[in-house]
C-alpha cells in the first residue's frame, strides 16, 4: 500500500560499489606545488589521495552498511502538494518507555541521517531523566530518500515532508499530543518552518545552529557594544568565527545557491571531487574532531550512493534563495508559538551573541558549551544528548511538555 511503512535496509548494488573503484583507478591529482596541504587553499592534497586510495583498495563499504543496517531503518510514501509523492527513508529509534517524547531530528548539508546515530542510544536510554523516541529521516534528495523531479522545492516542502513522517508514524494520536524537534544547518530552517506551519503539532523546537536575520539596529547595537569592550569573550570568539566562516568558508554556499548544477556534474561524476568538496567542511568545520578514515568515508559514501545522486542535494541551497519571501528563509525571523532551546557551540559556523537567540522564538532553555562544532551531534553525542534531557527535564523549560506525554500513558 502506498501509505505503508515498511522495513528498509540499505543495499548498495556490487556495480555501483565497482564503478567507485573504476573511477577511483583512473582518477588524477593536481600536480604538488608547496602549498598542496596547506588548509587556507582548500583540502589537502596528501589527505585526499590517502582517502581516495583507501576508498579504492580498504575500505568496506559492506561492513559499515551491515554496521548501519543494525538500526531501525523503514521507508514510507510521502505525497507533498504540488510534487507527487516520494519514497522517503527514516531510523525511527523507540525507547523502551511507551510515554517517551517523539523527537524529529532534521540533518543539513553536507550531513545526513549519520549525523544522528551516536545520540540514539542515549536519547532513546529511559534510565536517566526524560527519553525520546526519535526520528531520523534522509531529507529528499538526500541519502535514501528520493527527490523530485521538478524545481521549486524549497523549506517548505521539506517541512511538510518531515511533519507528514511524524503523522504516518502516529504521532497525532492525541488532541494535545505532538512532537518536538531538533535542527541544525538546513534541519534548523525546516524545523522553524514546521513551527511556522503546523504550530498545533509541534510542541517545541531545540536548535543546535542559531541565523538571525540581521537588523540595523541590532548591527549597530553589536557594533556600540564592540567599540566599548562590553562584548564577552565568548562572543567576540564568535564574531571571529562568524567573519572566518564567512570571507574564508562560504564560498561552496554562493555556487550552490547559484549555479548547483554546474557543481553537479563534478561530484556525480568525480568521486574525487565529491570527497575533496564534502571533506573540506568535515575539516574546517568541526571543532579539532579526530575523524577517522572509516567515519570520512562513510559520510561521503552515503552521498556517493544516495538514491538521486549527490547532485540533488545541492538544490535546495539554490531554491531557498530564490524562493519567495513568504516560501523561504526570509519569512523565519521569529516563530511565537513554539518554546524553543539552543545549544551554542563554539565552533559553529555562524557563531552569534547569545542574546540573539530571542529574535528567534520563546527561548526556555540555553546551554553554553566550550567545545564542539558545525556537526556536534556527531562531534559531542554526550554533551548534545544530555542538553535535550536537561531542556526537558526538571527545571529545564520544557518539562511541562514531557509532563503531557506522561499523562496519556
Amino acid at each position: 500500500m502506498v501509505n505503508e511503512i515498511r522495513p528498509f535496509k540499505i543495499s548498495v548494488p556490487d556495480s555501483a560499489i565497482a564503478a567507485l573503484q573504476d573511477k577511483l583507478a583512473a582518477a588524477t591529482f593536481p600536480d604538488e606545488v608547496d602549498f598542496s596541504d596547506d588548509w587556507n587553499y582548500g583540502a589537502s592534497l596528501r589527505d585526499v589521495k590517502r582517502l581516495a586510495s583507501y576508498w579504492k583498495d580498504g575500505f568496506d563499504w559492506r561492513a559499515q552498511e551491515a554496521k548501519l543496517n543494525t538500526l531501525p531503518h523503514y521507508m514510507t510514501n510521502i505525497s507533498i502538494e504540488g510534487f507527487g509523492s516520494l519514497d522517503i527513508h527514516f531510523i525511527h529509534q523507540k525507547s523502551s518507555k511507551p510515554d517517551s517524547i517523539p523527537l524529529l531530528f532534521c540533518h543539513g548539508w553536507p550531513g545526513s541521517f549519520l549525523e544522528a546515530v551516536k545520540i540514539l542510544p542515549l536519547l532513546t536510554d529511559a534510565n536517566d531523566g526524560p527519553s525520546f523516541h526519535v526520528v531520523a529521516p534522509s531529507l529528499p534528495n538526500f541519502g535514501f530518500s528520493e527527490g523530485p523531479l521538478q524545481k521549486e522545492f524549497g523549506i517548505p516542502q521539506y517541512a511538510e515532508c518531515a511533519h507528514k513522517i511524524m503523522m504516518r508514524l502516529g504521532y497525532d494520536t492525541y488532541a494535545d499530543i505532538r512532537v518536538v524537534t531538533q535542527g541544525g544547518d538546513w534541519g534548523f530552517f525546516i524545523t522553524r518552518m514546521i513551527g511556522v506551519l503546523y504550530p498545533e503539532h509541534c510542541l517545541a523546537s531545540h536548535i543546535n545552529f542559531l541565523f538571525v536575520k540581521p537588523s540595523i539596529p541590532r548591527g549597530l547595537w553589536l557594533g556600540f557594544q564592540h567599540a566599548l569592550q562590553w562584548l564577552s569573550d565568548r562572543d567576540k570568539a564568535g564574531i571571529s568565527r562568524t567573519r572566518w566562516y564567512i570571507r574564508e568558508s562560504s564560498g561552496y554556499m554562493v555556487l550552490q545557491s547559484t549555479k548547483p548544477s554546474t557543481l553537479g556534474f563534478a561530484i556525480t561524476d568525480s568521486p574525487v571531487a565529491l570527497l575533496s568538496w564534502i571533506y573540506e567542511k568535515l575539516h574546517d568545520w568541526t571543532d579539532e574532531y579526530p575523524w577517522t578514515d572509516d567515519e570520512v568515508l562513510t559520510w561521503i559514501s552515503i552521498y556517493q550512493f544516495s538514491t538521486a545522486g549527490p547532485a540533488a542535494s545541492l538544490r535546495i541551497y539554490y531554491e531557498a534563495a530564490h524562493a519567495s519571501r513568504e516560501k523561504s528563509i526570509k519569512g523565519i525571523e521569529y516563530v511565537p508559538r513554539v518554546p524553543l532551546g539552543i545549544s551554542y557551540y563554539p565552533k559553529e559556523l555562524i557563531a552569534l551573541p547569545k542574546a540573539w537567540g530571542w529574535s528567534s522564538g520563546p527561548v526556555i532553555f540555553e546551554a553554553v558549551h566550550e567545545q564542539g562544532g558545525h556537526f556536534a551531534a556527531f562531534e559531542c553525542p554526550e554533551q548534545f544528548a544530555t542538553d535535550l534531557k536537561n531542556m526537558f527535564g526538571s527545571g529545564g523549560g520544557a518539562q511541562e511538555v514531557a509532563r503531557k506525554f506522561e499523562s496519556h500513558l
